[in-house]
């Protein structure tokens, strides 16, 4: 078969029943095409993009400052492995930890590798500066997280479809109620093993599940309080997604173009990914101050293709375009307004009990069970009628468009939505 061949929709899905793992359920569309907030299937049908491939492209499809950076990158130098250095990985950086506001910056590839990194660096902490016995150091973590699908954090998922017959699990790890700061309390108090509390400042696996209002805040202040290193996972959350530069923004209101992005709740280790390449390559990064970093020497952590030249460039084009288009700007204004006026719509259909999120990172609760087939089925009808999302957790629906989106075609969106929904029939 050649590479060029044009293929049907069916005949792409029918390659990958047939030659691929069986390790994600799509929706039924094959797509060819991306350009800003629109995708393209293989028959030319458009589509509104409301997932955004999981808050990655961000900045829009094939943005063309990030395809440029990369392409220029791509046809100068594209890998030199760690073994040397190159000209571009000190400029991403500089830029980032200029951006972020930490010291050091640790680079990776993918999410779930950052999150690995971020744990291996907070054991070597508990060990190195805080004085717990070796093997005995503990890590806080959230019940019903989403960190990635790696051995050690599905042995503190409680999916039991990511955990089934994957064991024995990786111990180490303490888990407690989210958005519940009695139970990081008790989980502090008399345990001076715990090196860690890490969580999602809004769990978007979960459902797009928003925090009380002060809780990071007072998560982080009694992590303070018993020396434990708070460890913020902004792989998702990140990068504008929520109206501001990162979610631990809190009040600090990143709406305004002049904020200067530092953080109201500072993590003690950021782990970012996905938009930080604006889904045009894998590029992740840990970043921490250097009382923190500075546990790691060489030979303790690596990647053959993390900080490559191409990844460095690329994030730094991702990072201009979500400053010079000022995107968190718009993420917080157009967020306000499609809850807005789903909320409107909401008392009028029975199919939808609630609205919830932040920013351009939503979601909508499909009233019936988590087992239904309603939420999926609500999507099929969504895709007919040229927008695709997709469900979580079996009777949520998330929205999460990229931040390019105009106010018009938000609109057009939220017209697609209600109608889809007015219409639906079980």
């Amino acid at each position: 078969m050649a590479v060029l061949e044009q293929l049907t929709s069916q005949e792409a899905i029918d390659l990958e029943n047939k030659y691929g793992a069986h390790n994600y359920h799509p929706l039924p569309v094959v797509l060819s095409k991306g350009k800003g907030v629109f995708v393209w299937d293989v028959e030319g049908k458009k589509y509104y993009d409301f997932l955004s491939a999981y808050s990655a492209v961000n900045q829009g499809h094939c943005h063309p400052s990030i395809i440029e950076a990369m392409t220029n990158q791509a046809q100068t130098l594209t890998l030199t492995s760690r073994a040397f250095y190159n000209d571009m990985l000190g400029k991403f950086e500089k830029y980032a930890t200029d951006t972020f506001k930490f010291d050091k910056l640790l680079p990776m590839n993918t999410g779930a590798e950052a999150v690995e990194t971020a744990l291996k660096i907070c054991r070597k902490w508990a060990y190195e500066k805080k004085g717990i016995p070796e093997n005995k150091a503990q890590i806080i973590v959230c019940e019903n997280n989403f960190h990635g699908r790696t051995t050690t954090i599905i042995s503190f998922s409680n999916d039991p479809v990511a955990r089934k017959n994957f064991g024995p699990y990786t111990g180490g790890f303490i888990k407690i109620e989210y958005d519940d700061l009695d139970a990081l309390e008790k989980a502090l108090e008399n345990n001076e093993n715990v090196a860690g509390f890490m969580v999602e400042p809004i769990q978007g696996e979960a459902g797009v599940y928003v925090p009380s209002e002060g809780y990071l805040k007072a998560a982080k202040e009694l992590c303070k309080k018993h020396n434990v290193l708070f460890i913020a996972d902004e792989v998702q959350t990140g990068i504008a997604r929520t109206g501001r530069l990162l979610a631990t923004c809190g009040n600090c209101s990143c709406s305004d173009k002049h904020c200067s992005g530092e953080p109201e709740v500072k993590p003690d280790i950021l782990i970012l990914g996905k938009a930080l390449s604006g889904g045009a390559y894998p590029v992740s990064a840990v970043l921490a101050d250097d009382i923190v970093m500075d546990v790691i020497g060489p030979g303790n952590h690596g990647s053959t293709f993390g900080g490559n030249p191409i990844a460095a460039a690329v994030g730094i084009a991702a990072l201009d375009v979500i400053k010079n288009e000022e995107l968190a700007n718009n993420a917080y204004k157009l967020g306000n307004l499609f809850r807005n006026e789903l909320e409107k719509f909401i008392p009028t259909c029975d199919l939808v009990s609630s609205v919830r999120g932040k920013g351009l990172l939503n979601a909508i609760l499909i009233n019936d069970t988590e087992d239904s087939s309603t939420a999926w089925d609500i999507c099929i009808a969504l895709r007919d009628n040229g927008l695709l999302a997709k469900p979580t957790h079996g009777n949520i629906i998330r929205f999460a468009p990229p931040l390019v989106m105009t106010e018009e075609q938000l609109l057009d969106c939220v017209s697609i939505i209600t109608k889809t929904l007015s219409e639906f029939k079980k």
